[in-house]
């Protein structure tokens, strides 16, 4: 059954009545009332317990605002959205008008990827659609924008969508410089794609299938002069230019304690910041990326880091990858050839077991604790497991070649170990340093833990309307519900924030 309706100012003013803090935000392109804090969606899915208790606990406890995608984890997140509000509707606690949804589209990924495909192969290919990478497409145009909407209500299983966003456009222009377009040209060919879907989102506001529209960029922060810019000043331009009554009125785009872009590149033709222009023209600003920053080519995680329960030194680490080295060494000249195995599997063993000749001399240079975790579960640890599970069962393994495996599993974990607790150390200390950094320059942000303080950064500065967090386990709900809870004066911050910018950007000691 479709859900019908959607946000309504007296509905979402009814949700913040009922909320024990007052920490929402009035959307003055929309009438309606927001929760500062909105549940991003970018990695969540059917079928995973936590997921759904997560989002029903943040719905139920005073958020109002959910930000999801066609593509996020492959129209999952829309399904998983659409059952819960659908059943919580039923079940009386929670009204359709109180919660603001937003849906984006533009990326041709997993079933969509597939279906383009399909298309093309039958001679019906989607317009102006951009080849960006393998697995990965991008398309703005009408045609496309029609399919996905319609996918995205079935999902959701709603009659209208609140907001819906064009989904970082810019890929065109990244595809664009890449094929040496020139610059003005790419950005005039951009800018009338923008218009074409303008022109069918305002059809798709009278349809009812949507209240509003935007758009989502990772450029709108960027220098003026930067290839893949995205202009707001341009895009609001160029919904003017459709309709003085148009329903482009929400934009969003990365803003953090590290990419402060939105606040203090001055972008605009006024010499404002997007922010600060999107405020004088009365948009809703989202923000996303609140607790994940990019800075010199590393992902830095703006939440507390516990220091390690057994510190290791240099020394301490470098000695455990010698002596993982040694073995791998003694598994290659000795133990390898007495299994008599063909020459593509001694290849992959070898592979498979080099992670000290991998570490050695280069393991200082993961950048944080977060690359190191995600390098060790996602490619170190998985390559191990194949190799020490086909060796455990080879029917040419001695008793004396056992004992050699297990010696080997030994220390591969204590080197793991040594290696992820040197990075543990260093990101504590980072992550306090970070938040020592932020309340010197305004001490209104202090708060319990660096992903609250990051938070109220964003929350008390005047134009940011709602700060999108991945919420994945209800722990992480109520680290933002306790934040929440503290009241905050909304200023314009503009110092605080250029100050921010001159010292976060130096290499942290």
């Amino acid at each position: 059954m479709t859900i019908q309706g959607h946000a309504t100012p007296n509905g979402t003013i009814a949700f913040s009545k009922k909320a024990e803090t007052d920490h929402f935000s009035y959307s003055p392109s929309s009438d309606l009332t927001i929760s500062q804090v909105g549940f991003g969606c970018y990695r969540i899915s059917t079928g995973i317990d936590a997921h759904v208790e997560s989002l029903q606990f943040a719905l139920t406890h005073g958020i109002n605002l959910i930000d999801t995608s066609s593509n996020y984890t492959d129209g999952n997140s829309e399904k998983l959205i659409g059952d819960l509000i659908s059943r919580l509707c039923d079940e009386n606690l929670l009204q359709r008008n109180e919660i603001v949804v937003v849906s984006k589209v533009g990326y041709l990924q997993g079933q969509n990827y597939e279906m383009a495909r399909q298309r093309r192969r039958q001679g019906q290919p989607f317009p102006n659609l951009v080849k960006y990478s393998q697995g990965l497409d991008h398309c703005i145009h009408p045609e496309f924008i029609v399919d996905q909407l319609n996918r995205s209500l079935n999902r959701l299983q709603m009659e209208t969508i609140d907001v819906y966003l064009l989904h970082n456009p810019e890929y065109y222009l990244s595809w664009a410089k890449v094929a040496n377009i020139p610059i003005e040209q790419a950005q005039n060919e951009y800018n009338k794609r923008i218009k074409l879907a303008f022109e069918y989102m305002e059809t798709a506001v009278s349809d009812g299938k949507i209240q509003w529209y935007g758009i989502s960029s990772n450029t709108f922060p960027n220098s003026s002069d930067e290839y893949a810019f995205t202009s707001l000043a341009k895009v609001l331009e160029i919904a003017e230019s459709i309709s003085p009554d148009h329903h482009f009125k929400f934009i969003q785009l990365p803003l953090n304690l590290f990419e402060t872009g939105g606040l203090t590149e001055l972008n605009m033709p006024d010499k404002s910041s997007t922010v600060a222009y999107a405020e004088a023209n009365k948009l809703t600003v989202l923000v996303n990326r609140p607790l994940n920053a990019f800075h010199k080519d590393q992902l830095i995680r703006l939440a507390d880091v516990l220091p390690p329960s057994y510190p290791t030194t240099i020394e301490e680490v470098s000695t455990a990858v010698d002596s993982l080295v040694t073995e791998e060494e003694q598994f290659s000249n000795h133990w390898l050839p007495l299994l008599e195995e063909d020459p593509p599997t001694n290849r992959q063993l070898l592979e498979y077991l080099s992670l000290g000749q991998m570490l050695d001399g280069k393991w200082q240079g993961f950048g944080n604790f977060p690359n190191w975790q995600e390098l060790q579960s996602r490619y170190f640890i998985p390559r191990a497991e194949s190799a020490i599970n086909f060796l455990s069962q080879h029917e040419k393994g001695s008793e004396e070649f056992i004992e050699w495996l297990n010696t080997y599993i030994d220390q591969f974990n204590n080197t793991l170990l040594a290696v992820g607790a040197f990075y543990q150390e260093r990101s504590a200390q980072e992550s306090k340093q970070i938040m020592d950094t932020a309340v010197s320059i305004s001490p209104e942000w202090q708060a319990q833990s660096l992903s609250q303080t990051a938070v109220r950064a964003l929350r008390s500065t005047k134009g940011v309307h709602c700060t999108l967090v991945g919420m994945r386990q209800k722990a992480y709900v109520e680290d933002i519900l306790a934040e929440l809870a503290n009241p905050v004066d909304i200023a314009d911050r503009e110092v605080a924030w250029e100050q921010l910018k001159e010292v976060l950007t130096i290499p942290l000691e």
